[in-house]
């Protein structure tokens, strides 16, 4: 597990610590430099995965994130020509990677220093998923990928699309479950399609997945169809994804990442309230909560406070051994300086019953000033 990301002259941050554990959460107004965290932790590894981190340099364009060109990487007011990314791990590991800035055009940059191995870390291993902003909308046919899925274990290969969340449902649909406490009490059944159906109805009561292959198209499609739960009432017909709300087809690939995860596991999740309403969301953050408590690393960016409360209530429900416990909980609070517009990272401490010390100004806020005003104080 990471316990520690520092980056240095990196876009916005000029010199930003983080302290990570189990679910961490990225929260702030746009622009302050949390995407930018996942682009780090992203660009290592694309750039592990082209077999040019180990001794030559970084690829600032990639399978996963784009940031342009070196001049776009580097913090505009650096006083010199590093960029530094340093991971530090809960056996005391540290990692630490050097770029230099020569060339403001260029789209690699070279690496001084690598560290001599770090292939333990799970950023860079098959129990690593990352899905993002830009997940897929609902769509008529879902890619196909071998290789990707049944091998490397990859809900996604390209811009944390979730593109492969029908064939990877498909392929793993009976495998068990790796943590217990991940079972929904309204299923006796542990296997990850059976599982990810009821998870699914906490946003969508009633819903049914089917996932089936087309063999001529090389792809595979999913369909939802409808159950009463009133004795004589039959089912729906099937409905296409396209026919279904976008909530959908955006929370179903988190859902299966999270109820798929192994022991040790990193799950980067951006914005995962997209096009879901508040019950939706506090599910959802529910579901990481246990993951996370079980050892699962998640990083989650987010702009919601039904996301924030949904936290708080997992670490409350701690108390009956339920949700996750105050000290595997990391809140993160984005803003930017007026000088030099330098990110600035503000760690909220989450105490035992799921309260947080000397929230600041701004942080989620906007509830409160908005009734005050309606109320007219």
């Amino acid at each position: 597990m990471i316990t520690q990301l520092s980056l240095k002259n990196f876009k916005s941050h000029q010199s930003t610590r983080l302290s990570l554990s189990n679910l961490n959460i990225l929260a702030g107004m746009n622009g302050t430099g949390k995407s930018s965290v996942f682009q780090a932790l992203l660009l290592l590894r694309q750039s592990y995965l082209k077999n040019n981190l180990l001794a030559k340099g970084i690829d600032l364009n990639g399978l996963l994130c784009d940031i342009g060109v070196a001049k776009d990487a580097i913090y505009q007011y650096a006083t010199h020509s590093l960029i530094e990314l340093t991971l530090k791990t809960a056996h005391q590991k540290n990692y630490q990677w050097q770029f230099e800035y020569q060339e403001p055009t260029a789209t690699f940059m070279r690496l001084l220093n690598p560290p001599e191995s770090f292939d333990d870390l799970s950023l860079f291993g098959n129990d690593f998923q990352y899905l993002s902003a830009a997940r897929l909308a609902p769509q008529k046919s879902y890619l196909k990928d071998t290789y990707q899925v049944e091998v490397l274990r990859q809900i996604s290969y390209q811009k944390g699309l979730g593109e492969f969340v029908a064939h990877f449902l498909h392929y793993y649909a009976h495998e068990k479950m790796a943590f217990s406490n991940l079972k929904h009490p309204h299923c006796d059944s542990e296997e990850l399609l059976d599982q990810t159906t009821v998870w699914l109805r906490e946003m969508m009561p009633h819903v049914e997945i089917i996932v089936s292959e087309n063999r001529s198209l090389n792809a595979f499609e999913i369909r939802y169809q409808f159950k009463s739960t009133q004795a004589g009432i039959v089912p729906t017909n099937e409905f296409k994804a396209e026919n279904v709300g976008f909530g959908v087809s955006y929370v179903l690939p988190i859902i299966v990442v999270i109820l798929s995860a192994k022991p040790g596991s990193l799950i980067m999740i951006e914005n995962p309230e997209a096009h879901l309403h508040p019950k939706a969301q506090s599910k959802l953050i529910e579901l990481m909560a246990l993951a996370a408590q079980n050892g699962v690393q998640i990083l989650v960016e987010t702009h919601s406070d039904h996301i924030i409360n949904g936290t708080l209530v997992a670490v409350k429900r701690d108390e009956t051994h339920q949700g996750i416990a105050h000290n595997k909980v990391k809140i993160h609070y984005f803003h930017r300086s007026d000088s030099y517009h330098t990110t600035e990272v503000s760690n909220l401490p989450v105490l035992k019953g799921g309260q947080i010390k000397n929230p600041p100004t701004g942080f989620f806020d906007q509830i409160e000033t908005d009734l005050e005003t309606l109320m007219g104080f």
